[in-house]
């Protein structure tokens, strides 16, 4: 841990705590982040100090601070995320025929940033702006089955953090792991009735150059689509992602 850069540190602990539903305390920090208490305690110092965390004394919590805040509204206006996606996306739908969608992790919800439609094809609820329970979803598992064991795990912390929308999906932090499991050994997430019944999705997680998931990729297509054909739609995902995640790390 000596040799890891400071700032790796620091952001480390950043991209925890914007993961996080609620403002947590100090221990769940160094679990979270493998650090040292007192290096996790002076780095979130400094952090104060500069505004980007706030220390909440009689909860003995830590949370995002308003320059975080100032950050996050900076790539908001900016876009480059949606701004890189655009093009690669309506390539993939010109390709399978079939809506494409752009996912961020937001605690544990997926907040869709981009979709393109398939000319012919029904609307799909992951339209731009709506937020769905990561876990249940093809994007929303392919970044959580990139993401540290200990960040999953926070994620999760007890049953009640599992949403059901149609009675299906995992319940508990031991069949998400299997799932994401799974997932990691496929090379892609699959969803099928967990979010719309009757409709099927596969995604892959866009990667920085750090192997850090920045989004998910998915592509939905009716449940009866035959495995072959979903095989092939997986795999041109992948490589969208792949394609995706080369133009973020500037390659």
């Amino acid at each position: 841990m000596s040799q890891v850069p400071a700032a790796t540190r620091t952001l480390r602990v950043l991209r925890f705590l914007a993961a996080q539903a609620d403002p947590v305390p100090l221990e769940r920090i160094v679990r979270a982040c493998d650090l040292p208490r007192s290096t996790a305690y002076h780095l979130l110092n400094a952090m104060i100090d500069e505004g980007f965390v706030v220390h909440l004394p009689d909860e003995h919590r830590y949370g995002l601070g308003v320059a975080a805040f100032e950050v996050g509204s900076g790539f908001s206006r900016q876009a480059p995320l949606q701004r890189i996606a655009r093009r690669p996306l309506a390539a993939l739908v010109d390709q399978t025929r079939y809506g494409a969608h752009l996912a961020v992790l937001h605690g544990r919800d997926v907040l869709y940033v981009i979709e393109e439609r398939a000319p012919g094809r029904p609307p799909l609820v992951t339209d731009v702006g709506v937020r769905l329970p990561a876990h249940l979803t093809a994007s929303g598992r392919a970044i959580l089955s990139a993401l540290p064991a200990a960040q999953v795990r926070a994620l999760y912390p007890d049953r009640d953090a599992f949403v059901d929308r149609h009675g299906v999906g995992p319940s508990s932090l031991t069949t998400l792991r299997t799932l994401l499991q799974e997932t990691r050994q496929r090379g892609y997430a699959v969803e099928r009735g967990e979010v719309t019944p009757g409709l099927a999705s596969v995604a892959a997680p866009v990667l920085d150059h750090n192997d850090h998931p920045l989004a998910g990729l998915a592509v939905t297509f009716p449940d009866d689509v035959p495995a072959d054909e979903v095989s092939a739609l997986a795999a041109a995902v992948a490589r969208t992602a792949e394609q995706l995640g080369r133009r973020i790390q500037g390659r």
